[in-house]
């Protein structure tokens, strides 16, 4: 690096410049004259350069604001080309203290060692802007405006500003491009980042079976299995999407080939595409009545439903046979079902039924076994008319017990017989069979039919009252009348004769 020349200005331990003199002795306010000569003058103390109160250089010094006799009006501007400066195109500049030519030799000098040790060479004349040939306040600041160092700094802080905003728009544009770039890579990928899946409703046919408990997982790879959906993972993210686990049911399902995820779950949910047959077994009907029905509805044989061993059907312990406990409801026989199956959801919904109820617990209440309970419900049920009768039977069965007195309930003798009919004749009454409560004090051997959750809650609860006697009246209009005088009983049973057209 070249060093500075040797008439360049020097700084003291404060960093203020130290100006040129011809003579090496110390000499308070000496300032040379126009001409070189130097001449002795009073100056402020501490004053080393001053302006007018235009601005001053980086350089540290001192000013006065007020007049001084022997200084400069202003710092003039950088020389212009062609106004008797140097060979490097600068005028001369006098010093604030009134050196001429040898103060601005050392300013060149600073201005040289300023160029060699920036990154780029100064054009002639804007090496002096930054050359500190001016005076300036002990802090450092300008002492005044309109200086040629002042525009130097705001030169270098429009600068530093513009760099700052070239390096945030450099930033936001390299934002946005990841941004974008980002977004353009995720729908780029999103073929291959999604599911695999089918597009549209599909074609052809396919029974897919959808088992108890099954997750959405566990159908999705069932539903791919079967060729319905492209991947189970397509199927599971359809199923969260729409939030419906919990509404997929087991059972059998008529779906389609190649169909999109949301299109299969759409047809899981809607009841149309089960593959089921549904049976209803009313209240009241007997055993022998309730296979025939389910054989002809499921196509299972009727002797197979006849045949089926009782020990594989649930039944309480307390049974003796399936009449009394194939409970009266509506049932949904899926393909495949056997004979076991469809006897064996019956007795399951009879227990949950007797559950429902405390039938075991509250059979005791009324002196009665589980089995006993049912038989009386069974009575009520065959010959209940309405739900408000369902009480009042139950109380002329438990009235008529307590006495001893035999049931002579009619549906008894038509369950011996095997019969359905409202014409009970005095043959009938006389027929030999444990089931006969005519012949046979207290309760049947067992129930006459499969009473439903209301006939089992009045075996349970009976009306108060004294009746000892019912008939219904009127089946057409379903009018029971009870009473507690046999002479009552006696006109109720005309009138049910009169009604039905009988003697």
């Amino acid at each position: 690096m070249n060093r500075p020349p040797d008439d360049a200005p020097e700084y003291d331990d404060a960093g203020d410049m130290i100006p040129f003199l011809d003579d090496p002795e110390p000499a308070t306010g000496a300032a040379p004259s126009q001409d070189g000569d130097h001449r002795t003058e009073p100056a402020p103390a501490g004053v080393a350069g001053a302006t007018d109160g235009g601005r001053l250089s980086d350089g540290p010094g001192t000013a006065d604001p007020g007049p001084h006799p022997g200084l400069a009006d202003a710092v003039p501007g950088p020389a212009e080309s062609g106004q008797g400066g140097d060979e490097s195109g600068r005028g001369p500049v006098e010093h604030a203290s009134g050196q001429g030519r040898e103060g601005a030799a050392g300013r060149e000098g600073r201005a040289d060692v300023h160029a060699e040790g920036s990154t780029e060479r100064d054009e002639p004349g804007q090496a002096a802007h930054r050359s500190g040939t001016a005076g300036q306040t002990p802090d450092g600041s300008p002492s005044g405006d309109g200086g040629v160092p002042a525009a130097a700094e705001a030169q270098a802080s429009d600068g530093r500003r513009r760099a700052v905003r070239q390096v945030g728009l450099l930033a936001a544009g390299v934002l946005v491009g990841a941004l974008a770039l980002g977004v353009g890579a995720v729908v780029w990928l999103k073929p291959y980042l999604s599911p695999e899946d089918f597009e549209g409703t599909g074609s052809g046919a396919v029974t897919v079976r959808i088992t108890p408990g099954s997750s959405a997982a566990s159908i999705g790879s069932t539903l791919e299995k079967a060729g319905v959906v492209a991947s189970a993972e397509s199927f599971v993210e359809a199923t969260e999407a729409r939030s419906v686990s919990d509404r997929l049911r087991p059972g059998h399902y008529r779906l389609r080939k190649g169909m999109a995820a949301t299109a299969a779950l759409d047809l899981l949910l809607a009841p149309a595409s089960r593959v089921v047959t549904r049976v209803t077994v009313p209240e009241g009907l007997r055993v022998s009545e309730v296979l025939p029905r389910v054989a002809k509805a499921t196509g299972i044989p009727l002797a197979e439903l006849q045949g089926v061993d009782k020990e594989l059907v649930g039944l309480p312990s307390y049974a003796k046979g399936l009449e009394g406990f194939l409970f009266p409801a509506t049932y949904e026989v899926e393909p495949g079902d056997t004979a076991v199956d469809v006897l064996a959801a019956m007795v399951e919904r009879f227990r949950q039924a007797a559950r429902h109820v405390r039938l075991e617990e509250r059979a005791k209440q009324v002196n009665l076994t589980p089995f006993e309970a049912v038989t009386v419900a069974s009575l009520i049920q065959a010959e209940g008319g309405t739900d408000d009768d369902y009480p009042k039977i139950a109380r002329v069965i438990y009235n008529r017990l307590a006495k001893d007195t035999p049931l002579e309930i009619d549906s008894t003798v038509l369950y011996a017989q095997n019969r359905r009919t409202l014409k009970v004749s005095e043959k009938d009454t006389k027929v030999d069979s444990p089931y006969n409560t005519y012949r046979h004090k207290g309760l049947p051997v067992g129930p006459i039919a499969n009473p439903g959750e209301k006939a089992l809650v009045a075996a349970l609860n009976p009306a108060k009252g004294d009746w000892h006697w019912f008939v219904t009246t009127d089946p057409a209009h379903r009018i029971t009348k009870f009473t507690d005088k046999e002479s009552e009983f006696v006109r109720y049973r005309e009138e049910l004769n009169k009604n039905l057209g009988t003697n």
